[in-house]
């Protein structure tokens, strides 16, 4: 066993996981509870069954909008027999074999108008962790930490930059757990200052301190960004893989370049004077760059070729490789492991690389989610992973 292997299996022989999911009102299910073990549990099911809205609904378990970036209005379980219109996800879960209880949903409440009296009923998400409310998700990460794939993802290099830097933005999350703070204080900044700027506000007090505190935000950002980076080119470059290719990350974007010269303050000052450029891009109609345009490019070391231009079953490869840097990175630098969420993961892989990923799961010792729609892929695991199937909004043990 190599050195790396056996200190990642020193810390997760403390197990870390989700001991048992409760669904109220999510998806498709009225009320599902899954027992679970610290194991790989695979779920299938016919398209359409619900097998990612399990996933999905893990992922409300940390902070954000999700895997599918959903609408929280979107979630109620459309046959739900409940008049509070709200959901909820459950959860008890092991950190190091330490046990918490961590619940997320949406609650509808009343609001009177001060002016007319009127009550106004508006939706919020509420999170507890040990019965106690929190304000901020980033609390979330402090317990439990995921790393999904999805189908979607399999045109992740593909298209335009957003995909990719939301994808880039949770491997953040897990070692920063301001950023993700920082990025949604980032966009609501960002959507007030388009918005002062197309109805015509001439206030330069106001927009120049929005767009000093949009400047500070961005630079930190990128920083946090250019650090994981730096982090996982450094892991991939000194334990390579043995079955998956390595890959070479990158970020391009004005910011990040200029931080490999010059100090955050000098760049600070730079996206400010940039930003009160940009002005005249959004009166016209025009589409104003920035941090929020930063592109996460990714290429094949041994090809040196970018992503993009590797073939469908590359390209999933190349993703898979920098899931397993991201786990193992998280492990030794956190000291717990993250769940995976992989959702048809198998799909683009040959058979050598579907084994050799469900091995590697199995061997690192972490509780992993895998659906697929093909039961027959997972003899590698019998033995090792629980088995269920997903039928009739109901999920059963196989």
């Amino acid at each position: 066993m190599s050195d790396l292997n056996e200190r990642i299996k020193q810390i997760t022989v403390k197990k870390s996981g989700v001991t048992r999911l409760t669904l109220s009102d999510f998806r498709n299910y009225q009320n599902l509870r899954i027992e679970c073990e610290m194991s790989p549990l695979v779920i299938t099911g016919d398209n359409g069954s619900g097998k990612t809205n399990i996933l999905e609904a893990l992922s409300f378990l940390t902070p954000g909008r999700g895997l599918r970036s959903a609408k929280l209005s979107d979630i109620k379980c459309l046959n739900s027999k409940s008049e509070n219109g709200g959901w909820s996800v459950a959860a008890e879960i092991l950190k190091n074999d330490e046990e918490y209880l961590i619940g997320t949903g949406l609650q509808n409440a009343a609001e009177e108008s001060a002016e007319t009296g009127e009550q106004k009923i508006y939706s919020r998400r509420i999170i507890k962790i040990n019965q106690q409310k929190i304000s901020q998700q980033a609390e979330l990460g402090k317990y439990i930490s995921a790393i999904w794939v999805t189908p979607q993802m399999d045109r992740l290099f593909q298209g335009g930059p957003q995909p990719r830097r939301s994808f880039l933005d949770r491997l953040v999350y897990a070692f920063d757990l301001e950023h993700a703070k920082r990025t949604a204080n980032f966009e609501h900044l960002y959507r007030q200052w388009f918005q002062l700027l197309k109805s015509g506000c001439r206030d330069t007090k106001w927009l120049e301190s929005i767009e000093t505190d949009m400047s500070s935000l961005a630079v930190a950002i990128a920083a946090a960004r250019r650090e994981l980076i730096a982090r996982l080119n450094t892991f991939i470059l000194n334990e390579p893989d043995d079955i998956f290719p390595d890959v070479r990350l990158e970020l391009d974007g004005p910011a990040e370049k200029m931080l490999d010269t010059e100090p955050a303050i000098k760049v600070e000052d730079f996206y400010l004077s940039h930003l009160k450029k940009q002005r005249n891009n959004v009166l016209y109609n025009e589409s104003p760059d920035g941090i929020n345009r930063t592109d996460f490019r990714v290429f094949f070391r041994k090809k040196n070729m970018p992503a993009d231009l590797c073939s469908t079953g590359e390209q999933k490869a190349l993703l898979i490789s920098i899931i397993l840097a991201q786990t193992k990175c998280q492990i030794l630098d956190r000291g717990f492991a993250p769940i995976l969420l992989l959702d048809e993961v198998t799909t683009h892989l040959d058979n050598q690389k579907r084994d050799a990923l469900l091995q590697k799961i199995s061997d690192l010792s972490i509780q992993a989610w895998i659906t697929s729609t093909e039961p027959q892929n997972f003899g590698i695991l019998k033995n090792k992973a629980q088995f269920f199937a997903v039928r009739n909004n109901s999920i059963f043990s196989l």
